[in-house]
């Protein structure tokens, strides 16, 4: 054992001296480029700060970034103990807060980041620490109430009823229940938290009673007598303190308060499960599952959310995994020390685990890598908040009982959120890589067909499996003394699943050239339409195939397959001329540059490898210097013999799609109407940009499309270029159509958690003003604004045969499991091979046109049918899933905005 200590040390010894020139390079070069700035920096980073700070603490990489900027507004850092938090004082203990409003800007206070008021009273709701979950912010978006036909009803009547269970609880609410917010003041003024709240808790008045208090305001399930309450009380010091309570609200069960302080509560009672909260949920490291092969951890756990549905609050449940691996940082450190060059290693390190999320198995908590300190070592001491000395791996020792088997292994720096806004600076721990847990999986790893194959049979859990854990749930807390009277100390009573009644629309026909196909599977009509002429389609005569000589004998054999499959679809295809190049890519941009000319149709390129950067240089070249559509293909693909005619058959549509042609089409009821599609990705180049797709129909068949892709550097999910976009499709479809159309439809994806209003009321107005101002004082165009969730909690099954399978494709819930103040629905439009299928939720936010429930949701099914890159259903309409394709193309690959003459073509499928 002793020799195996040794050859990590003299190892971790190598690593440090290898990264030695490298780091006195960097800090060098840093040093002149920033001149004073950084040397104020390294000033205030010395060891007189408070516990869990370096000897000479010199942060680098987004750490020194994020810290430099604070720490030039004349703010002091703050540095936690190595690898926990420090906690905030929340009076006894409850993990809930309240905060005041009105703040004296002058002594250095300043508002909460996150929070909503109380009505009038002035205090803002959120979780310990000062933060809430962002979608609580939407509870105050009403957008039902401005749609005036849907204020009385939005539920739609068409298609076949079905009767569905949820993975909703009912809480067993009475009537009358009320939550009862008191402000409380104590005369003289007491500073101590933790004194104050101890008063109150002592008094007899509320002793035996439910109560939570945050040393201002107290929550009650029971009213008080009268509305202004004053008691007394004496202190230990025999000193005479006043209290007096004043009711402030009486909150009915749909306040949003109510609804923040529910959650709460259940956090709470899932905590008395011994279940841990990584991020937003639950989890059980007490009930792991191991994958060894992979060397994978599984914790299973839940999500969880309490939310005001349509007819009563209910408690949403669905089942959710964190996936770890069973390898420590120093490990990967350690291998990947072995498997590239020593002058490279610091380099590829940070560029490798900067950035990642790592869990600490001694506190079950996860942090943010955002910089390597390669100068301090465990062996180092910091200062303690009590003023002493102490080395870190003494303090792991004392603290965890964690012993480390290496003492020359570098430092982990990850920067603390702040918990609230004050003026201290960044808080950083330092954390020991040995005792770090990667989490998630590596890029190798979602490659790895095996892996993910064995990952799916745990986590994609089929719905038998999936009621069966959301049972368990409900029957731990019932069966948990500790948990079921924390709920009912509160009158909540956990409930069983909730059912409802959904319907299931017809299959869509899908049109070809000169026949109409009735699909045997409506999620997969790709056999039945192979031998049916597309309904629109270019003649493929001028294009270039480039690829290696290794790879000639798989491309002819697919230019072979290409002519043959394209004769039953309609799609001549000529022979192209093929260019031999080296694999590599310089070599294919060389040959591009050589080769490409303005009457070329197309360029296929056989790619040797999935290594990205031929890719990407491809892509770059085709797409910004000489805008030409551009297929690329693995040479494994290819190697699949047995395989090659279905894919040259998809390899056909792509292409054809490439040069402006249309594959199929559904039945349009809707005359002059334009669909948009929106979605936002981000730039994985440049930290901080956005990459907006905006994608819209140009024809009255919505078979062609018109694509538009900007970027903005806001890096949030709101989009601010919407009405450029707008103008310049509308300018579009008129040039295609002689008019402007009479009707327009968005569907807007990526809008994230608490955005909704921010759509409402600045992305709307840009689009209504691009309208107005495009009508040239004509009737201008009735809009309506749809945004689209992929991902939701809610899950829905159908009982067969004394089994619960997923709901047939074409399923709509539009009752009980949406919200009363808004006009939305579920869908489902897709088939799940695996496991159980997730819903695609739709809120209609602006609605101009008056579409019946009933038409609305027939109509978003329709646009499910039009993606030409799958000829089958997709889960979000397809002008969405070609605007994600196109921002995932150019935040991925391109970084830079699409020439315009590719506009008019799905160069991007």
């Amino acid at each position: 054992m002793e020799e195996v200590y040794c050859t990590t040390a003299c190892l971790l010894l190598q690593i440090c001296g290898a990264v030695s020139s490298y780091r006195k390079d960097l800090e060098s070069a840093s040093a002149r480029r920033e001149g004073r700035r950084e040397e104020a920096l390294s000033s205030r980073c010395q060891v007189s700060s408070p516990p869990g700070q370096l000897k000479s603490a010199v942060m680098t990489g987004r750490a020194r970034v994020k810290a430099r900027g604070q720490i030039l507004s004349e703010e002091e850092p703050t540095f936690g103990q190595p690898g926990s938090l420090q906690p905030s004082c929340s009076g006894s203990g409850d993990s809930f807060a309240l905060q005041k409003e009105n703040y004296n800007t002058s002594s250095g206070n300043s508002p909460p980041k996150y929070g909503f008021s109380v009505g009038s009273s002035g205090y803002k709701v959120m979780d310990r620490g000062g933060r809430i979950r962002c979608n609580f912010q939407d509870m105050g978006v009403n957008t039902r109430e401005t749609i005036k036909h849907v204020k009385d009803s939005k539920t739609g009547s068409s298609g076949i009823p079905v009767k569905l269970v949820t993975n909703l609880f009912s809480l067993g609410l009475p009537r009358e229940w009320q939550l009862y917010q008191y402000h409380v003041e104590f005369m003289p003024e007491l500073v101590s938290r933790r004194l104050r709240t101890a008063l109150l808790y002592s008094h007899p008045e509320f002793q035996g009673k439910t109560k939570v208090f945050d040393g201002a305001s107290l929550f009650l399930t029971e009213k008080l007598e009268n509305k202004v309450t004053e008691l007394s009380c004496v202190t230990r010091r025999d000193e005479t303190v006043k209290m007096t309570i004043t009711l402030t609200h009486q909150l009915l069960p749909s306040n949003p308060v109510c609804i923040q302080f529910l959650n709460i509560v259940f956090k709470k009672v899932l905590k008395k499960l011994s279940m841990h909260q990584i991020g937003r949920n639950f989890y059980s490291p007490s009930d792991p599952v191991e994958i060894p092969q992979h060397k994978l951890t599984l914790w299973p756990g839940f999500a969880v959310t309490i939310g005001q549905f349509e007819e009563k609050v209910m408690l949403c449940a669905d089942v959710s995994h964190k996936v770890l691996r069973n390898e420590n940082v120093l490990e990967f450190m350690m291998n990947l020390y072995g498997s590239v060059d020593n002058s490279r290693f610091a380099e590829t390190c940070e560029k490798e685990l900067v950035g990642l999320i790592v869990l600490t198995r001694y506190n079950n908590k996860t942090y943010r890598i955002d910089d390597i300190e390669w100068t301090v070592k465990p062996t180092d001491v910091f200062q303690k908040s009590d003023g002493t000395q102490i080395s870190y791996v003494d303090y792991y020792k004392q603290q965890y009982d964690a012993v480390l088997t290496d003492l020359n292994q570098p430092m982990l720096v990850s920067q603390l959120k702040s918990k609230s806004r004050s003026t201290v600076g960044p808080r950083v721990a330092h954390l020991i890589p040995e005792l770090c847990y990667l989490t998630g999986l590596s890029n190798r790893a979602t490659s790895d067909f095996r892996l993910m194959k064995d990952l799916a049979q745990e986590t994609h859990l089929a719905p038998d499996r999936r009621h069966q854990r959301l049972s368990r749930l409900a029957d731990n807390i019932q069966r948990n003394k500790d948990a079921r009277l924390e709920l009912e100390s509160w009158g909540l009573k956990l409930g069983c699943q909730a059912s409802l009644t959904g319907r299931v629309v017809t299959s869509e026909k899908i049109l070809m050239q000169n026949e109409v196909c009735m699909p045997m599977n409506a999620n997969d009509w790709f056999r039945d339409m192979r031998n049916m002429k597309m309904i629109g389609v270019a003649h493929l005569q001028s294009w270039i195939l480039l690829c290696s000589s290794r790879n000639s004998e798989l491309a002819h054999s697919l230019m072979n397959c290409l002519r043959r499959v394209g004769g039953p679809m309609g799609f001549h295809i000529e022979y192209p001329k093929v260019i031999p190049v080296q694999e590599n890519p310089s070599a294919f941009i060389r040959a591009l540059q050589q080769y490409v000319n303005p009457e070329l149709q197309l360029v296929l390129c056989v790619l040797p490898s999935n290594k990205k950067d031929c890719y990407d240089a491809v892509k770059k070249f085709l797409s910004l210097e000489r805008p030409i559509p551009s297929q690329c293909v693995l040479a494994r693909t290819l190697s699949k013999q047995g395989m090659m005619m279905s894919v040259a058959t998809k390899i056909a549509m792509q292409i054809t799609c490439k040069l402006g042609g249309s594959p199929w089409a559904v039945e349009i009821p809707l005359k002059s109407v334009m669909v948009v599609g929106i979605d936002i990705n981000k730039d994985a180049l440049t930290k901080g940009s956005s990459v907006i797709g905006f994608v819209t129909s140009s024809n009255l068949q919505l078979t062609r499309w018109y694509s538009r892709c900007m970027l903005q550097n806001s890096g949030s999910n709101i989009a601010d270029c919407l009405k450029v976009c707008m103008k310049d499709a509308l300018s579009n479809w008129q040039t295609c159509n002689g008019q402007l159309p009479a009707r327009i439809i968005v569907y807007r994806d990526g809008v994230g958690d608490g955005q909704l209003k921010m759509v409402v009321d600045f992305e709307v107005p840009q689009i209504l003003s691009a309208l107005d101002e495009s009508s040239g004082g004509c009737r201008r165009a009735k809009l309506s604004l749809i945004v689209v969730r992929k991902k939701c909690l809610q899950r829905f099954f159908i009982e067969t045969n004394r089994s619960l399978q997923n709901p047939p494709v074409g399923t709509i819930i539009d009752t009980e499991a949406t919200r009363p103040e808004w006009y939305d629905f579920f869908l489902i439009s897709q088939l799940a091979r695996q496991g159980t299928v997730n819903p695609t939720y739709y809120n209609v936010v602006y609605d101009e046109n008056g579409f019946k429930p009933d038409h609305m949701q027939r109509f978003t099914y329709k646009m499910c049918h039009l993606y030409y890159n799958w000829p089958g259903l997709i889960r979000v309409p397809a002008p969405c899933q070609y605007a994600s394709k196109l921002t995932f193309l150019v935040g991925q690959s391109i970084h830079r905005e699409p020439n315009l003459a590719l506009a008019d073509k799905l160069f991007y499928l």
